[in-house]
């Protein structure tokens, strides 16, 4: 026996039926939105050489590669998300790919990050990317795709917190920040104001910054006072204009489609990956505000040209699969139950079992999903146990008699009610329409 105790790394985790029937009936039904809006599959490598990740994500984020070197020496590391690796595929076979691409993915990723509530080392991502559209439809698709998503799972109290790079490039240069190491600085503590309030970001900021005379007060009213605030004593108006009439077109598309009311613009986000370029967004459970954002992106378009040395422009997308399966736990969005079958079969005479074998392959044709006892001949009691256990709805017994007549014994598990039914009676009797 090994002296090793059996266990999961930190931050990692096993996934088992319960969990799992639940995240797999989730991503069917984000792959059928994402389908909805024109989008295609596509699947990268799980490991990438560290050269095409490496500094792509600031340096904190380069600091939570899995990074190592392979059996052949190679410096190589765990994909950090989907993006970096898509622009990757852009450079390595853009000449064989029509444009405007719009593609997704659904893939794990690593990162070496402290564990938290909803969120792993290893973790499943869900992307829409659109490469090669400069228009702000292809923002205002990407926000659309992420409402419907939400929706689709039965989620409506929810908020897409958007807000443009350029707005805040705007700040920094009214507040006479330059340096980029510093407005990356700048930029990730402003975009902690959610999470620890006033007091906290600004002694955080004043330790990395020094802020020109009037400098907090200009922060404060651009924070506080949202779009209509902003002038030219608050941001750089050439610089945030454009960022300015990106976001208010946004929203009078959000008004024309009837979702304006998941919208916000919120100028504290800033998204910490330093790719993004314009529009960027991050979206909460409003019913669960401490669990963070459950899906976020934005366009990049710089990212794609570090790749192949020209302008293509690019936004997207990206859905925390574990973070969000959380939270519709906890909002009572996943069924209990999810994944029990349909029906057991209970097989009462072992002589039966080629019957019961064809009625479960009829019950299975008409839509159920059906588990037949694998002890056929064993006593009831334990096949009904064994039943109970599954969670099916109902279990259909099965002997010489049932086999010699066509009428089966249906008994609905959660009242006990029993009756007898043909093979094609039995779907309407289990899942009503």
């Amino acid at each position: 026996m090994s002296d090793f105790e059996p266990r999961t790394l930190r931050g990692f985790r096993d996934y088992l039926p319960d969990v799992m029937v639940p995240r797999e009936a989730m991503l069917q039904t984000v792959a059928t939105v994402f389908r909805s809006f024109g989008f295609q599959p596509i699947a990268t490598p799980a490991l990438e050489y560290t050269g095409v990740l490496l500094g792509k994500y600031g340096d904190e984020g380069d600091k939570l590669l899995y990074r190592f070197r392979d059996n052949g020496d190679r410096d190589v590391s765990l994909r950090y998300d989907l993006t970096v690796p898509l622009a990757r595929v852009i450079a390595q076979h853009g000449a064989a790919i029509a444009r405007p691409f719009k593609r997704f993915q659904m893939a794990p990723v690593w990162r070496a990050e402290n564990p938290a509530r909803g969120r792993f080392r290893e973790f499943m991502q869900c992307d829409v990317d659109i490469v090669g559209a400069e228009g702000l439809l292809a923002d205002f698709e990407c926000i659309q795709v992420g409402a419907a998503v939400l929706r689709a799972l039965g989620v409506e109290r929810f908020v897409l917190r958007i807000n443009d790079r350029r707005i805040l490039d705007g700040l920094m240069r009214r507040l006479g920040i330059t340096e980029p190491s510093q407005q990356t600085d700048v930029l990730r503590i402003v975009d902690k104001l959610p999470k620890i309030g006033w007091d906290a970001m600004m002694a955080e900021l004043r330790a990395k910054v020094a802020l020109p005379d009037q400098g907090e007060a200009a922060l404060r009213r651009f924070l506080e006072g949202g779009l209509a605030a902003l002038d030219e004593s608050v941001v750089d108006l050439s610089v945030a204009q454009p960022g300015i009439d990106s976001l208010n077109q946004l929203l009078a598309y959000a008004e024309a489609l009837g979702i304006r009311g998941y919208l916000d613009v919120d100028l504290s986000i800033a998204r910490g990956l330093d790719y993004y370029t314009s529009t960027i967004y991050e979206t909460f459970l409003l019913d669960l505000p401490t669990l963070g954002s459950v899906m976020s992106g934005g366009r990049y378009d710089k990212l794609l040209g570090m790749f192949t040395g020209e302008s293509i422009p690019a936004v997207g997308i990206s859905l925390g699969v574990d973070r969000l399966l959380a939270g519709l736990t906890e909002l009572g969005l996943v069924p209990a139950g999810a994944g029990a079958p349909d029906v057991f079969l209970v097989i009462v005479e072992a002589a039966e079992t080629a019957y019961a074998l064809g009625v479960a392959r009829d019950l299975r044709a008409a839509g159920l999903t059906v588990q037949t006892s694998l002890e056929p001949g064993a006593k009831m009691g334990k096949q009904f146990k064994l039943a109970a256990r599954t969670g099916a709805t109902a279990a259909v017994v099965i002997g010489s008699t049932e086999a010699a007549t066509g009428s089966l014994t249906v008994k609905l598990l959660a009242t006990g009610e029993q009756t007898s039914l043909r093979v094609d009676e039995i779907p309407a009797r289990v899942k009503p329409a």
